[in-house]
């Protein structure tokens, strides 16, 4: 199993109408006919004007072999590509490896956030595996959504993705977090670990799989 993180940067203004786009063609065209769609959401803080959405094939050989029988749908090569390419200012793909299920939100309506964790070399495989330990203390104050080592582009990260009711209530969860004994002795463990640490705020899109 493979999970592919796939982020559109747009032009400022063009967001709009890439999800009109997407909610009128590109998921019902595509659904999980071609790979299997876990989420969409945009950013809300962090860099501006993108969308991230979460994929999973089988392998990657499968990945391939859908995405070109994706490209021989004409409704996506006529009716939905040529609108939307010329909004998007980069495209970036991260494939992953996950390290434990997907989680689900315990409730739609709820904000996610996403945190990406380069780690210096040498020292993602051990990461992702203390991270993976430690996660039922983690869990006691957040509900994960997903945890991941990097493959490519980028094999040095540690990714994982939460969900709260409300930026309030991360808030309060995560503070509530840094009180607990276990994970401050956990975070003793991995002090200088990690050369860069990144956080979003994500929300989804009304045709998200996850709300």
């Amino acid at each position: 199993m493979i999970h592919e993180l796939r982020t559109y940067t747009f032009f400022p203004g063009k967001m709009p109408i890439y999800m009109k786009a997407a909610a009128e063609i590109g998921r019902p065209v595509r659904g999980n006919d071609y790979g299997v769609n876990h989420g969409y959401w945009t950013t809300e803080f962090g860099p501006l004007n993108q969308v991230w959405h979460l994929w999973s094939y089988e392998s990657m050989a499968e990945r391939d072999r859908l995405r070109a029988e994706l490209a021989k749908n004409e409704r996506w090569t006529k009716e939905y590509v040529p609108v939307i390419r010329p909004l998007m200012e980069r495209q970036d793909i991260r494939f992953l490896k996950p390290l434990k299920p997907l989680g689900a939100p315990a409730k739609d309506g709820g904000i996610y956030e996403l945190r990406i964790y380069r780690q210096r070399v040498g020292l993602t495989t051990p990461m992702g595996k203390g991270y993976a330990e430690i996660m039922p203390v983690r869990e006691k104050y957040s509900r994960n959504i997903g945890l991941w080592t990097g493959e490519t582009p980028q094999p040095n990260e540690l990714l994982h993705m939460w969900n709260y009711e409300s930026f309030e209530a991360r808030q309060a969860q995560r503070a509530a977090l840094f009180r607990d004994p276990e994970w401050l002795a956990y975070l003793k463990t991995i002090d200088g670990w990690n050369a860069e640490m990144t956080s979003l705020l994500l929300l989804p899109t009304p045709y998200s799989t996850m709300k």
